[in-house]
């Protein structure tokens, strides 16, 4: 061991276990040795990177792993914000800080959200023991990549896509079918390209429209096994809008991993949610038992309103500009309803915030911002006195 103190082998055992977990600096501080000696030791006990010695990874690498490019802003907000993308903060060192994620639980999350990542591009076995419904998974975007193309349209698709349109003959479906893109995706690029010419409308009346319980029980469990909306459409035989238009109407998300979870182990239509008033107003099936709660809520406010007037007969004087709390009415009337100077409060502007209030005196700033600029004047005259 050169100059320095031996190493014991109760020493060499609390490295074994914690590199990879304990920080570098809370090994050395644990030890009492300095980085380079515990280096040296790594390196002979065969202990590998520090980063790829625990149950975990870095983001960077699962990413890379699973076929997607670069962490960056996106993966942040899309991936960890909005998806609860189970990313941890490991500390190699006082001055470095890494992103990782445990296996286990990048495990659970994807099969939460098994219709947002394309398996397809993951190698077999690249993140090591694979979990039983990923084989299948995988099957299925192979499938769905090869019904629709995912990358970036080129000059003559853009061409044939405008040809085809000034034909009106096709439908979002034949068009799906002929590009190999989705319907959503052709939708977006008719807008991107700034294209007049619409698809033909689909018929949605007759025997070929209906649905079927054979059809919902079709499509509950190609959600459920983590199928596409293009691989349920064709084996329906319907269009992918029809399908989505068809799951949005029943559970008002089109989110295929959302629908699994408030669907289960159940029918179609397990676990839908209540919609809410907004939703119900335009929804089909709630749009006039939703009308008539509302006409029955406004007439019990209505009456309420009412009963209000009735107990203060000159309920005017609350927004009246020349009504005090203290004073009563500044202009010396005693009937509101006959009185010639009512004046509603006039609305004012902080000059602070920009903020419009309602106050009947004339100020420069805004309740909120008076109380702050309160507190900013003691911190200041603290500051200044030296109080504690």
């Amino acid at each position: 061991m050169g100059l320095g103190k031996s190493w014991t082998p109760e020493e060499e055992a609390y490295l074994a276990e914690n590199w990879g977990t304990v920080s570098i600096d809370g090994i050395c501080k644990h030890l009492n040795r300095t980085k380079a000696a515990i280096m040296v030791m790594v390196q002979r006990l065969g202990l590998g990177k520090f980063l790829e010695s625990g149950d975990y990874v870095t983001v960077n690498q699962l990413l890379g792993a699973i076929g997607y490019g670069g962490s960056g802003g996106y993966i942040v907000k899309s991936w960890i914000e909005n998806r609860g993308f189970p990313a941890r903060t490991k500390i190699r060192s006082s001055k470095m800080k890494v992103r990782v994620v445990y296996l286990e639980e990048f495990w659970i999350w994807a099969e939460q959200n098994r219709s947002f990542i394309d398996f397809s591009k993951m190698e077999p076995l690249a993140l090591g023991a694979e979990p039983a419904w990923l084989q299948e998974q995988r099957r299925n975007d192979f499938q769905s990549f090869a019904l629709q193309r995912k990358d970036h349209w080129t000059s003559s698709e853009d061409g044939r896509l405008r040809h085809l349109l000034e034909q009106h003959r096709y439908g979002y479906a034949e068009l799906s079918e002929m590009l190999r893109r989705s319907a959503g995706a052709i939708q977006r690029r008719i807008n991107d390209l700034g294209i007049r010419e619409r698809p033909v409308k689909a018929d949605n009346h007759g025997t070929s429209a209906t649905w079927t319980p054979e059809h919902f029980r079709i499509l509950a469990d190609g959600i459920r096994g983590g199928a596409s909306y293009t691989a349920i459409a064709v084996q329906l035989g319907k269009s992918e809008k029809a399908v989505r238009g068809k799951v949005y109407f029943d559970y008002f998300t089109e989110n295929a991993d959302k629908v699994r979870a408030m669907l289960g182990a159940g029918e179609w239509g397990h676990g839908a949610p209540v919609p809410t008033v907004r939703q119900a107003a335009h929804h089909s099936k709630y749009r006039i038992d939703t009308k008539v709660q509302i006409e029955q809520l406004a007439g019990l406010l209505l009456g309420r309103l009412k009963q209000l007037r009735k107990d203060d007969v000159f309920w005017q004087k609350e927004i009246c500009q020349h009504f005090s709390l203290a004073k009563g009415c500044t202009m010396g009337e005693t009937d509101c309803d006959l009185c010639p100077h009512f004046l509603r409060i006039r609305p004012q502007y902080c000059h602070r915030c920009g903020a419009t209030f309602l106050e009947r005196e004339e100020q420069t700033f805004c309740p909120a911002c008076r109380s702050a600029r309160r507190k900013q004047a003691q911190k200041k005259w603290a500051r200044l006195h030296n109080s504690r």
